[in-house]
């Protein structure tokens, strides 16, 4: 460590002493001029001198050997006072923050420049901050109204296409035709010539062939002259659709079949296309019926008391069924 004070910074009242013994005109000249510089910078050597003892033994060998007495002559100079001050605040601050490695505790009382500047710069930071936000709520908003926009371009051409044709109405199967009513044949009235049309229909559905269609109409000749008819005997008979009227016991319909003897119920015995299936039914089981007389085949169905009585029909019976094949009945 050295001991010889003379080469480092005279202290500020040595400075002041030497000053005094000048004249004294420029003992006052000087004085006012030095009313003008701040205490900080006017104790500065003695500041700088301290500083150097403490870092005398620390110091590098180029600090050590440097020439204070020179830096001392250019810190007295007021030229350079405010120059170098600036310089020096900063290496002794960072001097500082090396030797207690954090800022300390306590209130903080006065700012260094150097942390006076790093407190502008996060001001201007903080400034620039709202600014910042401020863009990106108008970037947010901005693609927020962009992207309705677009929605609503969307919208707009979804609006102008062509509405969706509506699917055209189901037609509903146009109703069936009535049969065509039949021309009376063989000299028989409608009504009879459409109950004719029922007992060849009937044949045409069980497979029956032509002979058994001219016995079944030549039967239903002679037995209700081709007439639906109901029994004055059994009152219940008349509560169907009926042609007349007659007094066989319970004999009902165009074949007079017997619900006592086990044709089928009135209700069903009154519905002449029944009424012919019932007979073709019996007909069939008639061995060799197709080639026997007609009257016999129809007795042997029928059980008459006159089985004599069916034959004189055959011819009229024949004709009937040839002129409503014609007429296509079996195809009904």
């Amino acid at each position: 460590m050295r001991d010889d004070d003379t080469k480092f910074p005279q202290s500020a009242a040595a400075a002041s002493t030497n000053r005094s013994a000048d004249g004294g005109s420029s003992v006052r000249h000087r004085a006012s001029r030095e009313l003008h510089v701040p205490s900080w910078v006017r104790t500065l050597p003695s500041v700088v001198e301290e500083r150097a003892k403490r870092w005398a033994t620390d110091a590098p060998a180029w600090l050590r050997s440097r020439d204070w007495s020179q830096v001392r002559a250019q810190l007295n100079s007021r030229k350079l006072r405010v120059t170098v001050a600036t310089g020096i605040i900063g290496v002794l601050g960072f001097a500082a923050f090396a030797e207690t490695g954090a800022a300390t505790s306590g209130p903080v009382t006065a700012l260094s420049p150097m942390a006076a500047a790093h407190a502008e710069a996060q001001r201007a930071e903080a400034a620039e901050a709202p600014a910042s936000r401020a863009e990106r709520a108008d970037a947010g908003s901005a693609k927020a109204a962009g992207t309705e926009q677009k929605k609503s371009t969307k919208d707009g051409a979804a609006a102008q296409k062509p509405a969706a044709k509506a699917p055209a109405a189901v037609q509903k199967p146009a109703p069936k035709k009535a049969p065509a009513k039949l021309a009376p044949v063989a000299g028989l009235s409608q009504v009879q010539t459409e109950n004719a049309a029922a007992i060849v229909r009937a044949g045409a559905k069980n497979g029956v062939p032509q002979r058994g269609m001219v016995i079944a109409v030549a039967t239903a000749m002679q037995e209700s002259t081709l007439l639906n008819r109901a029994s004055e005997v059994l009152p219940e008979s008349k509560q169907y659709p009926h042609q007349g009227t007659g007094w066989d016991h319970d004999s009902v319909g165009l074949f007079q079949q017997r619900t006592s003897s086990g044709w089928g119920p009135v209700a069903s015995l009154m519905q002449p296309e029944y009424a012919a299936t019932k007979f073709y039914q019996g007909l069939m089981q008639v061995p060799g019926w197709d080639t026997m007389p007609l009257t016999y085949a129809a007795q042997a169905v029928q059980v008459s008391a006159f089985p004599e009585a069916y034959a004189k029909h055959e011819g009229a019976a024949n004709a009937v069924v040839k002129a409503l094949l014609q007429q296509g009945v079996a195809n009904g």
